[in-house]
C-alpha cells in the first residue's frame, strides 16, 4: 500500500519533539478516538424558535450527519447549527441546534449510532466556532514493543516545558483518504473553477476503493457528468449533488460548488490557507527558530483573559525582552500568516519565510477575493504557531484488540482550532499520515 506522505498532503514537513515515536495506529474503532466538545450552551428560553440539543454519533462526519438530518427532518442544512466539524473514524458528542423544528419531530429521528438528548429551547443558534474546546480520549494500539511509560513520559514533559506543541492543522483539514480539500481551494483562488470542479468529483487516488477509483477515473477521461450520476454510489452524495447541477449546465461551475453546504465550501478556501500555514511553520522549525520564543521582526498575539487577540503587535529590539517575558507567562503567543486579502507579514527572518512560501506560490492578496461566491472570500489572519495541551494524562494498558500487545491511553483537553493529531503525531512519529 502506498504511503501518504504528510509534506506533500498537509505542507507539514517536520518534528517537534527529537525523541523515537511510540509508533501504533489510531482509530482501529471508533471508540478508540472519543471526542466531547466543550461547548458555549446558548441561554435557555421557552419561547425560543431554535432547538437545542447534544448529539453524540459513531462513525459520522458532521458535514454528512447534517445532511441526513435535514432531510428527515425535511428542512434545509441551513437550519442545523453546529460549532465545530467532527470526524466519521472517531465517537463525538456535540452541540446542534435545529430552527423552527418541533420537539415531536426532533424525539422521532432514528439514526443508526445517534443519539440526541438533553434538548431544550433558546432564541440563539449554535454557531460554527462557538466553542471553548475539545475534550478526548484516545487509544493508540500496535505501539511499539520497547515502548515503557518513561519513554513516553519524556515527549510528554518536552511539549509540557515548551508550552505546547506545534499548531499544525491537522490530516482531517484536507481529507484523510482523499487530502484534496486545499488543493479545490488554491483553484478556487485562482480562478480556475472548472479545475476546482473537477479536482473534487473525478481525481482518483489509489487510496480510495477499487470501484470508486474506477469511477472517478472515468469521468476524469470523458467529463461525462450524466452517466457518473448514474453510477456514483449514495455515499457520494456531495460529488452527485455537484453532478446534478453540471448535468442540467455542464459549464455552470460556480453553480455547481454552491450546490454544497455554505460551510464545506467555505473549508476550501481556508484548507489552502491552512496548507500554506503549516508549510511556514514547518520551514521554522526546520531552521531551529524558537515557537515559544519571539525573535525581532515576530508578530506576536497578546492573550487576554484567556482569548487570543486578534491584533498582532510586531516585535522590535526595544520590546523583545518585555514580550518575551509576556509570553513566558503566557500572556502572549507568536503567530504565523494565514494568508489572505488582507494580510500582514512579520519582519526579519520570520518574514522571510512567510514571503518565501507564499511567492512560491505564485499568489496575490487579492486572489482571496471571490467575487463569484463572495462568502467563501478571506481577508486572512495570524495563528499561534503554538498550541496549548491542558490536562494531559496518559498509561500504557492491555491492548484488547491484539494479544500480549500493549496500547498507549491519553487524555487531554485543546482549545478550539488546534487539533488533537498534531499532538499525536509528536507521539507517534508515523510516516504514513493514516496513521493519524
Amino acid at each position: 500500500m502506498k504511503v501518504l506522505d504528510a509534506e506533500k498532503k498537509t505542507g507539514i514537513k517536520t518534528f517537534l519533539t527529537p525523541f523515537n515515536g511510540v509508533g501504533g495506529k489510531l482509530r482501529f474503532q471508533p471508540e478508540d478516538f472519543i471526542v466531547q466538545e466543550l461547548s458555549n450552551y446558548p441561554v435557555k428560553s421557552d419561547s425560543g424558535k431554535y432547538l437545542i440539543a447534544l448529539v453524540t454519533s459513531k462513525n459520522w462526519e458532521t458535514n454528512i450527519l447534517v445532511r441526513e438530518l435535514s432531510n428527515l427532518l425535511h428542512i434545509s442544512r441551513q437550519r442545523i447549527g453546529f460549532a465545530g466539524t467532527k470526524d466519521k473514524r472517531a465517537k463525538t458528542t456535540q452541540l446542534m441546534s435545529f430552527y423552527d423544528v418541533s420537539l415531536e419531530n426532533l424525539l422521532k429521528i432514528n439514526i443508526k449510532n445517534v443519539t440526541i438528548e438533553d434538548i431544550y429551547s433558546s432564541n440563539k443558534s449554535v454557531k460554527l466556532g462557538n466553542l471553548l474546546g475539545n475534550k478526548f480520549e484516545v487509544i493508540i494500539r500496535n505501539i511499539n514493543d520497547d515502548i515503557d511509560f518513561e519513554h513516553v513520559k519524556k515527549i510528554s514533559n518536552f511539549i509540557n516545558e515548551h508550552g505546547g506543541f506545534p499548531n499544525f492543522f491537522g490530516i482531517q483539514r484536507f481529507g484523510i483518504i482523499r487530502p484534496i480539500t486545499h488543493i479545490v481551494g488554491k483553484y478556487i483562488v485562482k480562478d480556475d473553477f472548472e479545475k476546482a470542479v473537477m479536482i473534487y468529483i473525478a481525481n482518483p487516488l489509489k487510496e480510495e476503493d477499487e470501484e470508486t477509483y474506477k469511477l472517478r477515473q472515468n469521468l476524469q477521461k470523458t467529463h461525462d457528468f450524466a452517466t457518473a450520476l448514474k453510477l456514483y454510489p449514495n455515499k457520494l452524495n456531495f460529488e452527485k449533488a455537484i453532478l446534478n447541477k453540471l448535468v442540467v449546465n455542464q459549464n455552470d461551475f460556480v453553480g455547481a460548488l454552491q450546490e454544497l453546504p455554505k460551510n464545506l465550501l467555505t473549508m476550501f478556501v481556508y484548507a489552502y490557507q491552512s496548507y500554506l500555514f503549516n508549510r511556514i511553520l514547518s520551514q521554522r522549525i526546520k531552521k531551529k527558530i524558537p515557537l515559544n520564543k519571539a525573535i525581532v521582526g515576530d508578530i506576536i498575539l497578546p492573550i487576554r483573559k484567556g482569548i487570543v487577540d486578534e491584533i498582532g503587535i510586531n516585535v522590535t529590539k526595544s520590546n523583545i525582552k518585555k514580550i518575551n517575558f509576556q509570553i513566558s507567562k503566557g500572556k502572549a503567543v507568536v503567530s504565523g500568516v494565514l494568508f489572505g486579502s488582507d494580510s500582514i507579514f512579520s519582519e526579519g527572518e520570520m518574514g522571510e519565510i512567510e514571503h518565501k512560501i507564499i511567492d512560491s506560490e505564485k499568489l496575490d492578496p487579492r486572489d482571496f477575493i471571490i467575487p463569484e461566491i463572495p462568502y467563501i472570500s478571506s481577508n486572512g489572519s495570524r495563528r499561534p504557531l503554538l498550541a496549548n495541551v491542558k490536562d494531559l494524562e496518559f498509561n500504557l494498558i492491555d491492548d484488547d484488540l491484539n494479544k500480549n500487545k500493549k496500547a498507549l491511553y491519553m487524555k487531554f483537553k485543546l482549545s478550539k482550532g488546534s487539533y488533537a493529531t498534531s499532538l499525536l503525531r509528536e507521539f507517534l512519529k508515523a510516516e504514513d499520515i493514516r496513521n493519524y
